[in-house]
């Protein structure tokens, strides 16, 4: 597989990484025989995070022997020092390894003081120093916040949601990277699921020669996929952008990634899928939701209690209750029509 260039960080990574979050979903063995098949047929870059449940251990119980030739990176959502020495030395056991390539501040609402001596990024550097981490990242879902950290000079990699849904604006990001030499790591490819035409989005990242997508991968079919596009690799043709552009006509406006940051909801509300509920009942196989289990899910959201938590938490400054709301009464009359 082709490998490119980490920005400054010189780290070389397979063209398309390996988007961790999805083996939380399945089992240890499940999960080591999809990540070595990974490696195998030359993916060399793994993505995962502290907050991923398991996931850590997961790569770590399947790629520990290995672990000299492929590229880990993770992340902390800590906003204090002790924590983030905490996360550290908890996902050092769980990767089952000794430094971690690339460790990430995960999705701040604000950049650490760099001047305090007793603040986040000084511990950032007091971990480098020992070896424990070997470059210094950070993510980000806010465009403005990614500009400012990449401008830092502070941050040898971003992660940014990047697809071909993505606004000028954030497509802003690749060239803001390119002029720094940040690497840069693109989540959310598939738009959590809204992009339905893998080539597309796949076609539409590979334009850009400093963008590394990691793909969220759960099933051997899905990997198969992104190694075949990686052997054979789309052209973002004329054919290509009319499924782009048909995309983003129908995705015109405010809606949910999925990134779940609104969560835990208080009502139990499984808000990253019951706020795209519309979308996804016309770009997927709508029957599946169509069960009882989710008529009672959606009807949670009549139970929200405006608590505001999932507002203030969203990145993209999305009003989720009243969005959750349009969602429920698009849901029930989609359920009355197609319901046998």
């Amino acid at each position: 597989m082709e490998q490119i260039r980490l920005g400054r960080t010189g780290l070389m990574v397979s063209r398309s990484g390996f988007g961790a979050i999805p083996i939380q979903r399945i089992s240890f063995d499940e999960a080591k025989d999809l990540l070595r098949k990974a490696y195998d047929r030359g993916i060399n870059f793994y993505d995962t995070a502290r907050s991923y449940t398991d996931s850590e251990e997961k790569i770590g119980y399947a790629l520990a022997d290995v672990r000299d030739k492929i590229i880990i990176a993770t992340k902390s959502g800590a906003t204090d020092r002790k924590t983030l020495r905490e996360h550290l030395e908890t996902s050092l056991r769980n990767l089952n390894t000794d430094y971690i390539d690339i460790y990430q501040l995960h999705n701040p609402k604000q950049l650490p003081d760099p001047d305090d001596e007793e603040g986040l990024y000084a511990e950032l550097l007091e971990i480098k120093a020992e070896g424990k981490v070997r470059f210094i990242g950070i993510t980000n879902h806010r465009i403005d916040l990614a500009i400012e950290a990449v401008r830092s000079g502070l941050y040898d990699t971003m992660q940014f949601p990047l697809n071909s849904l993505s606004s000028e604006r954030d497509l802003s990001i690749i060239d803001e990277c390119l002029k720094h030499d940040v690497g840069l790591i693109a989540m959310k490819g598939m738009s959590g699921g809204l992009i339905t035409n893998a080539q597309s989005t796949f076609a539409f990242l590979r334009q850009y020669p400093n963008v590394v997508p990691i793909w969220g991968i759960q099933h051997h079919w899905e990997l198969e996929e992104f190694l075949q596009l990686e052997a054979n690799p789309p052209a973002l043709d004329e054919a290509m952008w009319e499924i782009i552009q048909k995309d983003r006509e129908e995705l015109a406006g405010s809606f949910c990634r999925g990134c779940g940051y609104c969560l835990p909801c208080p009502a139990d509300i499984e808000i990253p899928m019951a706020a795209r509920m519309a979308f996804l009942l016309k770009r997927a196989a709508y029957q599946q939701y169509l069960t009882d289990e989710w008529k009672e899910k959606m009807a949670r959201i009549e139970k929200c209690i405006l608590c505001g938590h999932c507002r203030s938490k969203c990145p993209y400054d999305l009003d989720t209750p009243a969005l959750l709301k349009k969602m429920l009464d698009d849901y029930r009359q989609f359920y009355e029509t197609h319901h046998a």
